[in-house]
């Protein structure tokens, strides 16, 4: 979700000055390289504060009055007035740094509240940017307090502004507080209201209601032509794709992004990057989401954005986790999760959480993807941010159903049942039917499977398909039907092949090779000396598996396990499960450079 800058047209103007603090002349706005002589005349034009130092009186014109106090109050405030514009312009241009420090010379305390309130709306956003979200979250509902009875359109920016925080907390109580109208709101223009009441809805769990109002929100963003600032288009694609429509999400982001990048301001070009990922992600568009998510962790960096950045070093780890680098998902989940801890990005975290253990199922790891998606998908403090823990739902069931953990996997798949009736993800029946597949008895998985690749037909992306086809090629072998698995697992290899999901290809040719299939390549050298299930087992130990581990990662028993082992042992003469990790990791560099 984006916040709202205070030069959103919903914001209305930057304070209602009475005569007595209007400024006498607007600064013009900053330049598109973010330096601009708004901000930087400042130095020369206010040097002094009012009635505080300034030039001396001319030598030889009497004695100077002393000014009224009611005037040096107002000159201090048409002071502060024009310093917090131009640090909100600073920001704006990503210079938070500048930002602050025209705050700090603004000396806003013992001004009027619109003036304060003013202040504590850049501050507010500053915190967005590089910040506790907690902190961030509590500035600006006292940002939207002290500028409600004076200014109701900067008011109602702040609260927005404080819902994107409460957002990023994964407070969904505190995001209800802050789209809560206050009554010295004015009545926002007709986009805005339904995007409010849309949002309101939704985190009050009527999602059927809060869709048809985030449609409202989001009718004509993106269109060519449209008026639309970048800040409505990013409020229009982010209840797109709360409202899971990923293809209006990717109209009003992209539009934000170009309206950004062409006229500023600065700030939002990482956020419509961020947004863009994201939607790609969600439609299973893995190397688009990768070249959004590159992008926009650059210039987050660059515009001091330090807790966006950590959202797209989570969208790389996601990534990561699909094609296959599990070096690139520890280096991104873990600068995703250095700035979500102490920030409180719980999103961020529950992202990076998440990557880590599709990486452990990509590698057959399911008892750690269990451990690290339990917490997250399960009631308790540790469960996962809202918006996202019923995504990673399909990947718990996957790694539970297949470690003994029935009962939490039928849990976990109640509720995602409820939220996929409520259409709040195009690939959630799909998933559904994949993971009852895998929790119901042999005679009715068959027919499930079949459903969940009927519903994966009417979407695009080739991954979620290539991971149903996987297991149903698995299901079938195990139900001793080899010619019939090798249909569906070659099928599986295409799609993540075609996704550019190297790890989960690796596993679907082992899978493969289990089968007996003389079309992928067979081990040479000394690792011939195994027949294929031996080598999946071989490879397992040498991970460190325990036997029980890799009969619950092979679906097979633990005696069945214990049996090849023993084979494996006496064919290629050694006596530890160690020294089968190092004969192991020799055969392999042996194979691979001969």
């Amino acid at each position: 979700m984006s916040s709202l800058p205070a030069d959103d047209p919903a914001a209305g103007p930057a304070v209602r000055r009475s005569p007595a603090t209007r400024r006498p002349d607007r600064q013009e706005p900053l330049d598109g390289r973010g330096g601009g002589e708004a901000v930087y005349d400042l130095r020369g034009q206010s040097g002094s504060r009012p009635g505080h130092g300034g030039p001396p009186p001319a030598i030889g014109r009497g004695p100077v009055s002393p000014q009224p106090a009611a005037q040096l109050a107002t000159e201090a405030a048409s002071f502060a007035v024009r310093l917090i514009d131009a640090a909100d312009q600073a920001r704006l241009a990503g210079l938070p740094e500048r930002a602050r420090e025209l705050l700090a010379r603004a000396g806003h305390e013992g001004t009027p509240d619109a003036v304060r309130g003013a202040a504590q709306l850049v501050i507010g956003h500053l915190a967005l940017q590089d910040g506790p979200a907690a902190d961030a979250l509590e500035v600006l509902l006292l940002a939207a307090e002290l500028l409600g009875p004076a200014d109701g359109h900067r008011a109602l920016a702040a609260r927005l502004a404080a819902m994107e925080a409460a957002w990023a907390m994964g407070d969904a109580a505190a995001c209800r507080e802050a789209l809560d109208p206050a009554p010295e709101q004015p009545e926002p223009d007709l986009r805005v209201a339904a995007f409010r009441a849309g949002m309101s809805a939704v985190l009050h769990g009527r999602l059927d209601t809060g869709r048809h109002r985030l449609r409202e929100a989001v009718a004509g963003a993106g269109v060519a032509g449209a008026p639309d600032g970048p800040e409505a288009l990013l409020r229009a694609g982010g209840a797109a794709l709360v409202a899971g429509d990923l293809p209006a999400a990717s109209r009003a982001n992209s539009r934000a992004l170009a309206v950004a990048r062409a006229r500023g301001p600065r700030i939002l070009v990482a956020q419509a990057l961020e947004r863009l990922a994201y939607g790609e992600l969600r439609a299973g568009r893995h190397a688009r989401a990768r070249a959004h998510a590159e992008d926009g962790l650059r210039t987050a960096l660059g515009a001091g954005q330090r807790n966006l950045a950590a959202h797209h070093h989570a969208i790389l780890a996601l990534v990561a986790s699909v094609e296959g680098s599990q070096e690139a998902v520890t280096e991104h989940a873990s600068a995703a999760e250095c700035v979500a801890a102490p920030h409180g990005l719980a999103q961020a975290a529950t992202l990076s959480q998440w990557a880590r253990a599709r990486a452990d199922l990509a590698r057959g790891r399911l008892p750690e993807a269990a451990a690290r998606l339990g917490p997250l998908v399960g009631a308790g403090p540790r469960r996962g941010h809202f918006a996202v823990r019923m995504l990673a739902v399909p990947c718990f069931v996957e790694a539970a159903a297949r470690t003994g953990q029935a009962d939490a996997a039928r849990s976990a798949v109640a509720e995602f049942a409820h939220w996929a009736a409520q259409g709040a993800d195009p690939q959630a029946p799909a998933q559904l039917a994949r993971c009852r597949a895998l929790l119901t008895e042999p005679d009715e998985c068959e027919p499930l499977f079949t459903a969940a690749l009927a519903h994966h037909d009417q979407l695009t992306g080739d991954f979620e398909r290539g991971r149903t086809q996987l297991l149903y090629g698995a299901w079938l072998r195990r139900q001793r039907r080899p010619g019939e698995a090798r249909g569906r697992l070659r099928d599986a290899l295409v799609s993540f092949e075609r996704g550019g999901a190297l790890g989960w290809a690796a596993q679907t040719r082992g899978e493969l090779r289990a089968t007996g299939d003389a079309g992928q390549s067979e081990p040479t050298g000394p690792l011939a000396l195994l027949t294929p299930q031996q080598l999946r087992i071989a490879r397992c130990v040498a991970e460190g598996a325990t036997n029980r581990e890799v009969a619950l990662r092979l679906s097979v028993s633990p005696r069945t396990v214990d049996h090849h082992l023993r084979n494996v042992f006496a064919a290629l003469g050694v006596r530890s499960r160690v020294e089968l990790s190092r004969w192991l990791d020799r055969a392999e560099k042996t194979t691979a450079h001969p």
